[in-house]
């Protein structure tokens, strides 16, 4: 609001008449927007807590905490929803035994010297010293949280978001993966795991890999079986994943980056992503799409229901073109960059190398059976592209003076 914005209630339409919440150019010359208008609004804030302050005779912040005493409820309310309602017990204030205190005063302890990362980062010294690559085997259990993480940011610390090469640092875990699996795991580092995960796996990922498959000598059956939980690739921005079977609920949920391969969803599947690219080879739940705003997926149809579970409000869908043209002077192992550079073009050749790359990667005996007869399964692809962000690359595209 301080901003300018006059809610319209559009942000979802790409239509913003102030310019807030919009990709176009034109409108986006509308907005109002200054710093100093954010500055303004805190001073306001900040005044009128002030008098506030003053009328409870309070002098800081730090007395004013854990004070419910000082909170009354109105009396004077004379609507019809107030009836009845009695704030005594929240706002009741206990009489604390002595020497404990009623705000925090005490840094709160994290166990962070027993995360599994402190190991990882001992092993993974030569990497991080002299980008030397290294290769690490050992178990996982799942109070292991945010495996990845501090390694990652050893690497950020040292060679900022840039990374290390490729494969620089590959770590082999068996058994279950506790939440945040492979949180914003940095580029040049690879997490394969044989067993499963729980939920946020790649959480905020920033070009590291990922490779999760079901143990060889379990009874799992990837297609049929959930092997990481919800909201997978939160935030993501960078890097790959592969996982040879199932994920829960709200797949790849703001993913702005990564690439993703994966046997079947559940509901909401790329809900609110805004880059990379997704391809289920497996069944899709519910609500696919919602508020997807940017990037591309590729969902595999096999029970020709997959166009009731979109939801069209802001995506359109489409079979897949037999395009045999590859961007020119590409690897034959194309790096995410050079798989996402032509979003609009090229999809038979990304979709088959991604199912490659995840046969490879995970031994998915789907994946296998998908290239056996690619051109049979091909026309059982369905690609997702946002409308909006289809508009803004055919413009980019466009020859100058063109529509």
């Amino acid at each position: 609001i301080a901003q300018g914005c006059i809610m319209m209630r559009k942000c979802h339409l790409n239509t913003c008449p102030v310019g807030v919440a919009t990709q176009d150019e034109e409108l986006r010359k509308l907005f109002p927007g200054q710093p100093e208008h954010v500055v303004n609004f805190f001073m306001f804030i900040a005044e009128e807590a002030r008098e506030i302050m003053a009328q409870l005779g309070i002098r800081t912040y730090a007395e004013m905490i854990g004070q419910s005493d000082r909170i009354r409820m109105k009396k004077a309310i004379d609507h019809w929803k107030a009836q009845g309602l009695d704030f005594k017990r929240v706002l009741y204030k206990p009489e604390p035994p002595l020497g404990v205190a009623i705000s925090n005063t005490e840094k709160q302890t994290h166990n962070l010297e027993v995360a599994l990362d402190n190991l990882l980062i001992a092993k993974a010294a030569p990497a991080l010293e002299t980008a030397t690559p290294v290769r690490i085997e050992m178990s996982i259990a799942n109070t292991n949280l945010a495996v990845g993480a501090m390694l990652s940011g050893e690497v950020a610390r040292r060679y900022g978001h840039a990374g290390l090469p490729d494969g620089t640092v590959e770590i082999k875990l068996n058994g279950t993966a506790g939440q945040s699996f492979g949180a914003w795991l940095a580029r040049g580092v690879t997490l394969h795991l044989e067993g499963d995960a729980n939920d946020y796996v790649g959480k905020g990922m920033s070009g590291g890999r990922i490779i999760i498959e079901a143990e060889p000598s379990g009874p799992t059956v990837p297609r049929e079986s959930i092997i990481i939980g919800n909201t997978v690739l939160y935030g993501a921005i960078a890097g790959d994943c592969y996982f040879n079977g199932g994920a829960g609920e709200r797949f790849a949920v703001r993913n702005s980056g990564a690439i993703a391969v994966v046997e079947r969803i559940g509901d909401h599947g790329c809900e609110y992503m805004t880059g990379g690219c997704v391809v289920v080879i497996g069944k899709a739940g519910r609500n696919f799409g919602a508020g997807m705003s940017g990037g591309i997926a590729y969902v595999i149809d096999d029970a020709g229901d997959f166009e009731q579970r979109v939801n069209h409000q802001m995506v359109t869908i489409g079979r897949i073109a037999d395009d045999d043209s590859v961007l020119s002077g590409v690897s034959a192992d194309p790096t995410p960059d050079e798989l996402l550079a032509e979003p609009l073009r090229h999809d038979a050749w990304r979709l088959r190398t991604l199912i490659e790359r995840h046969a490879r990667l995970t031994n998915s005996s789907r994946a296998e059976e998908i290239l056996g007869s690619f051109e049979t399964y091909m026309p059982r692809f369905y690609k997702v592209t946002p409308r909006e962000f289809q508009r803004a690359l055919e413009q980019r595209s466009a020859p100058m003076g063109g529509a």
